[in-house]
């Protein structure tokens, strides 16, 4: 995942419209690499970030009660599924 996007989610609070935004460093020479960590909010609200292993084989959520564990992994399985559209930048989150 290069750019941010929504995610909708129904919760044990009720539907929370999720924004995942990847964490992407840039290089020296201008190379960007994803980090595995996505940063995670409704609104202006924070609820915590999902960070992946080197192969996103397994997870972590660092949220404090936002998500329970099986609403995370909800969001971290539309992550590690989920296809960017052609011509995606990381550029424009800079």
């Amino acid at each position: 995942m290069i750019n941010q996007v929504g995610y909708n989610i129904n919760t044990s609070e009720g539907y929370v419209h999720l924004t995942i935004t990847p964490i992407i460093e840039s290089l020296p020479d201008g190379i960007y690499y994803e980090t595995g960590v996505y940063k995670l909010a409704d609104g202006n609200v924070g609820m915590g970030t999902i960070t992946f292993d080197e192969d996103m084989a397994n997870w972590n959520y660092d949220g404090i009660g936002e998500l329970t564990y099986e609403e995370a992994a909800n969001v971290a399985d539309f992550i590690k599924n989920y296809k960017d559209p052609a011509g995606a930048d990381p550029g424009l989150l800079q």
